[in-house]
């Protein structure tokens, strides 16, 4: 999925369920729950040979992630007194692909962020077509909306 809906779904769960204990646990979970479900990502073409890395991480940095940021502050803040509990569930929310960063990008391959890789990559469903991949997340984000506060 997009950092827009890990994001958005990991600062719905914060803001829903305060009790750390529960609700971070809930957030890396849904994580791989949302990967699951068939879609199209960024993060294809940072491991596909059709697109290329810089690419696909630019698209990333300056289009997913700012967008991801955007919509916990319009869904979670606007007209609210700050709440930093989805700005958490945002973070924990992508955290699962920030581990993945260094497997990535810097060639680290040590055996724990191996098995993570192999876990996350297992865990991703993937799609090249745009619109069939793109209309899941727009449902979960509309779900989102629907249920912040």
């Amino acid at each position: 999925m997009l950092s827009i809906v890990h994001g958005t779904t990991g600062a719905l769960i914060a803001s829903k369920i305060p009790n750390p204990f529960i609700s971070l646990p809930l957030i890396i979970a849904s994580h791989f729950l949302e990967d699951r479900i068939p879609h199209w990502d960024v993060s294809q073409g940072l491991t596909s040979r059709h697109k290329s890395k810089r690419a696909a991480f630019f698209q990333e940095l300056f289009f997913d992630f700012p967008l991801s940021v955007l919509l916990v502050y319009l869904f979670f803040q606007v007209g609210r007194p700050f709440d930093w509990r989805p700005w958490i569930g945002w973070f924990v929310g992508l955290l699962p692909d920030f581990i993945e960063f260094p497997y990535i990008f810097l060639n680290r391959r040590g055996y724990l962020l191996k098995q993570f890789a192999r876990f996350h990559s297992w865990s991703h469903q993937s799609t090249p077509n745009k619109f069939w991949g793109l209309l899941p997340q727009a449902l979960v984000l509309l779900t989102i909306l629907l249920l912040s506060p």
